[in-house]
């Protein structure tokens, strides 16, 4: 596996609406993630506060798939979605106005998120603990922080889902000998 570029840590507190703290390698707060739920319980979105600068809108899209989410900005700039193509599948594409990514469980077991560039392979991973509920986002090629969020904000909501070992459609492309391995 590649080394990280950069390195980010959430803390995650509440049961209802819960809000992640996004902190960056040293341990300083850079905002502040707030899920919001309707009357029946139901995510349909969030608010992300950073510290400094704009604010981000993570807003539930019509429709009957699971992780069907865009990222807005204050100004009603779009900077990305999210959807699931079935409700089976354990891939959740993520577009944005550049490239396609796509959030696939992370090698062998464990709750967490690989989020793989269509070509360049590998870009960042989410992984997440047995026991409590912060993660951990390492960043290991150039990714816009606010797509990092859109892929923690999804991945999140399907986390039991990624516990079992992943598929070998979804092994990294990058990696040395995953040619061979899937033939």
């Amino acid at each position: 596996m590649p080394e990280a570029t950069e390195t980010y840590r959430t803390r995650v507190s509440g049961f209802w609406s819960p809000r992640h703290t996004l902190l960056d390698g040293e341990g300083k707060t850079l905002g502040v993630l707030a899920v919001r739920r309707n009357r029946v319980g139901m995510i349909v979105g969030a608010e992300y506060r950073p510290e400094q600068g704009e604010v981000l809108q993570f807003r539930r899209e019509p429709g009957l798939l699971r992780a069907q989410f865009s990222l807005w900005t204050e100004g009603k700039e779009w900077l990305g979605s999210s959807i699931r193509q079935g409700v089976v599948r354990r891939t959740i594409e993520l577009w944005t106005s550049t490239r396609p990514y796509r959030l696939v469980p992370r090698l062998g077991l464990g709750k967490g998120w690989r989020m793989v560039a269509t070509k360049t392979g590998l870009v960042a991973e989410i992984a997440h603990p047995w026991i409590g509920r912060g993660a951990t986002l390492s960043v290991y090629r150039k990714l816009d922080f606010e797509l990092l969020l859109l892929g923690y904000f999804v991945g999140t909501l399907g986390l039991l889902e990624s516990t079992a070992p992943t598929s070998l459609e979804a092994v990294d492309r990058t990696a040395p000998g995953a040619a061979a391995s899937a033939g």
